[in-house]
């Protein structure tokens, strides 16, 4: 091969890799947010389970894709560790649909589908069109990279020296590996095996040494799925166990298959004089006689991979961090809106949790000072700003990616939650400095002072417990109370201070103390306003 057909082969994977990412984004797009309620209704058994895995990832001709969708899914906590090995198995089925094309030569036909694609992104308005049309463009691009990639390699057939590699080597563990390394670094067993099929149909390698090679892709592809779990919870990354526990399992099993019985003649009589169907012959059966033998099994798969990577008594403990928040590889969309907004979602009701903390020990330090629970308060108001930042920053990151206007605006509206929730924690730390300065008096409230404000304070905690019961379709509901609260704080806070302009005046209360008293008053005033912020928000975010 010479540089040209080198640069030739290189720009046909990019096309093959590129088209694989349009249907991907065409999908995530369609989709969006709707991928958690799908999942959730077709994955409550394991044969919906594997159905939903293979038609997804025949959709978008990548399993790795699908699998890191998965890992993300049950990382955020849309699926169950049980579930995703149903839909991992489904997606090892589904993978087998793009070799399956290739046999059929549709890079026949692949310009018509770019085409199509293209000219409907370009001419139709219709957004919904738009990613539909990206997922038949992605189609065409990608099989017109594998056309590339054909081509490129023709001059092969030439080299001895590589001929004689692919034909000789007699080691099963030999070809596994050229095939387990080649796909890891590609990242994609579709890619990998439509080249091992490209090489086949030009007769450089006889399906009796293609077949070890296929075995090795298939555990090469798990790579993607690893790297996508680094830095995940430990439910992800037994995701990634399972993964790799299905394809050595079906590599050992058939490589054992094929020492011992004639299984290669049986599948080169299946298609004689056409290698290429040969190879995507053999990579179907391997997968659905695979999913088959382990799909009783798939709770015991579970099982082992609880057993093997254990739950961390450190990543339970450990306080001051993202707990719920992890970024995700860009280059695989698909599932990412769901993950995003439960990642969100999750991240803010932690800090909604630590503000209302914050709240309820301020006012504590107010009525009985204690310099350990103010050092609490700042390190406390010091996370919220943390949460605020980041939570802020990973909002920021994933507008860059295409998503739908319904998902974009609920990841959005978060912005503006997160917001509000930084702004009550402001006003506990507010409560907590006219300690201080009740402390530097040596001053206090009256017992009636300290009832009105208990009485304030439980209105605003209220509040905020009545923005934590936010869920899909009540908004409407959770916006009249959060109103309803708001107007009686108001009320409350004016009745309280004209009570406490009466003490003034009769000289029951000292102005100092008066003063810091009417500053509580309007600091819970607007705790109430930012709750309320908060509910309108979340009207906005489902509508």
């Amino acid at each position: 091969m010479g540089i040209k057909d080198v640069l030739a082969l290189l720009g046909g994977l990019a096309l093959f890799l590129y088209g694989m990412q349009m249907m991907s984004n065409g999908l995530e797009a369609a989709a969006g947010n709707r991928m958690k309620a799908i999942l959730e209704r077709l994955t409550s058994n394991r044969v919906k389970g594997v159905l939903v895995g293979a038609g997804i990832t025949a959709v978008i001709q990548s399993s790795s894709a699908t699998t890191v969708m998965v890992v993300g899914f049950v990382n955020s906590g849309l699926m169950t560790l049980k579930q995703a090995v149903w839909v991992i198995m489904g997606a090892n089925i589904g993978t087998t649909i793009t070799g399956q094309l290739i046999a059929l030569d549709i890079g026949a036909i692949a310009p018509l589908f770019a085409i199509a694609g293209v000219a409907a992104i370009m001419f139709v308005k219709n957004e919904k069109v738009h990613h539909i049309s990206s997922i038949f463009a992605g189609l065409g691009i990608l099989f017109m990279g594998m056309d590339m990639m054909g081509n490129a390699m023709e001059p092969l057939q030439d080299s001895a020296a590589f001929i004689q590699f692919m034909t000789t080597f007699r080691n099963p563990l030999v070809g596994i590996l050229i095939g387990a390394v080649f796909t890891a670094v590609i990242q994609s067993s579709s890619a990998s095996v439509g080249i091992l099929q490209a090489l086949a149909g030009t007769g450089m390698i006889p399906l009796s040494s293609a077949v070890y090679i296929l075995f090795g892709q298939n555990i090469g592809t798990c790579i993607t799925a690893v790297l996508a779990s680094i830095g995940m919870k430990v439910n992800a990354k037994r995701t990634t166990i399972i993964h790799l526990m299905f394809n050595i399992f079906g590599s050992v099993l058939f490589t054992v298959v094929c020492l011992v019985t004639p299984f290669v003649s049986w599948m080169e009589a299946l298609a004689p004089g056409n290698p290429v169907s040969q190879i995507a012959n053999v990579h179907t059966v391997f997968n659905i006689v695979t999913t088959l033998i382990l799909l009783p099994f798939g709770t015991y798969m579970a099982a082992a991979a609880e057993k093997i990577l254990p739950d961390s008594r450190k990543e339970e403990d450990e306080e001051y961090r993202l707990k719920y928040i992890t970024r995700f590889e860009p280059s695989y969309a698909i599932g990412q809106a769901a993950v995003a907004i439960s990642q969100v979602k999750n991240e803010v009701g932690r800090m909604q949790a630590m503000v209302e903390k914050n709240i309820s020990s301020a006012y504590n330090v107010l009525i009985k000072y204690n310099d350990k629970e103010l050092k609490k308060i700042d390190e406390r108001e010091t996370y919220i700003d943390y949460l605020n930042a980041e939570i802020s920053s990973y909002i920021v990151s994933l507008m860059a990616n295409e998503m739908s206007l319904a998902d974009s605006r609920q990841i959005n509206g978060y912005y503006v939650v997160i917001s509000n929730l930084e702004r009550l924690g402001d006003h506990a730390v507010n409560l907590a400095g006219y300690a201080k300065e009740l402390k530097g008096w040596d001053a206090g409230f009256s017992e009636t002072a300290r009832e009105e404000l208990e009485i304030m304070k439980k209105q605003c905690m209220d509040a905020l417990d009545i923005v934590k019961e936010m869920l899909p379709g009540n908004s409407g509901v959770i916006l009249e109370k959060a109103s309803a609260m708001e107007q009686k704080i108001d009320d409350t806070r004016d009745k309280y201070f004209k009570k406490q302009m009466q003490r003034l005046k009769k000289g029951k209360c000292k102005p100092q103390t008066g003063i810091i008293f009417t500053e509580i008053l309007t600091d819970f005033e607007r705790m109430g306003d930012h709750v309320k912020n908060i509910a309108e928000q979340y009207v906005e975010m489902e509508n």
